[in-house]
C-alpha cells in the first residue's frame, strides 16, 4: 500500500507541467512570445544621465514597457550600445523589481535585460506567479523572444494532487 502510494505520488509529480527540480525548472513565461523589436518606453520620477560613461538612471517608480511586458522597480539604469542613445543596450533593475508579461508576474531583487536578444536574468529571493502555480528560487532566466524560462538555485513549488 505505502509503495502504491509513493508510486501514484511520484507519477502526479513528473505529470505536472511547471514541476520543479531541486536545482532548476524549465519554465514557459508570457503565454506568448514577446516582440522585442518593439520600442522600450521608461517612466519614472527622475532621471540623471552621464555622457561620460554613456548611461542613464532612472529612479522613483520606474516602469519600463516593451510591447505587453513591464518591468518596475526602484531604479533602472540604461546602458546604451555603440551609436550613442539611439540604442538601448542592457537595462538593470534594482530594488522591488517586478517583471510582468501577459498572465506571468515574477518579484526579485535585481534584474538585467539584454534588449537585442530579449533575455531577462532576474536574482535574489525569485518569486514566480503563472496562475495558480507559485514558484520561488534564486535565480531566474527568461527569453522574451522565445516565451521560455529556466529557474535556478533552490527551487520550490507546491503540487496539487489532479492538477496539471
Amino acid at each position: 500500500m505505502f509503495l502504491r502510494a509513493i508510486t501514484i505520488a511520484f507519477s502526479l509529480i513528473l505529470a505536472a507541467s511547471g514541476a520543479a527540480q531541486a536545482q532548476g525548472s524549465e519554465i514557459a513565461f508570457g503565454g506568448i512570445k514577446a516582440d522585442t523589436s518593439l520600442p522600450v518606453e521608461v517612466t519614472a520620477d527622475q532621471l540623471a544621465v552621464n555622457q561620460a560613461d554613456g548611461t542613464a538612471v532612472f529612479s522613483g517608480n520606474v516602469v519600463v514597457s516593451q510591447g505587453e511586458m513591464r518591468l518596475g522597480a526602484d531604479e533602472i539604469r540604461v546602458e546604451y550600445g555603440a551609436g550613442g542613445q539611439n540604442r538601448i543596450e542592457r537595462l538593470i533593475a534594482t530594488g522591488n523589481v517586478v517583471l510582468t508579461s501577459g498572465p506571468d508576474a515574477a518579484k526579485a531583487n535585481t534584474a538585467e535585460y539584454t534588449v537585442d536578444s530579449g533575455e531577462i536574468v532576474l536574482a535574489g529571493s525569485v518569486l514566480l506567479t503563472q496562475g495558480a502555480t507559485v514558484l520561488s528560487g534564486e535565480t531566474l532566466s527568461l527569453n522574451l523572444a522565445a516565451g521560455t524560462g529556466q529557474m535556478g538555485g533552490r527551487v520550490k513549488t507546491v503540487l496539487q494532487p489532479g492538477s496539471n
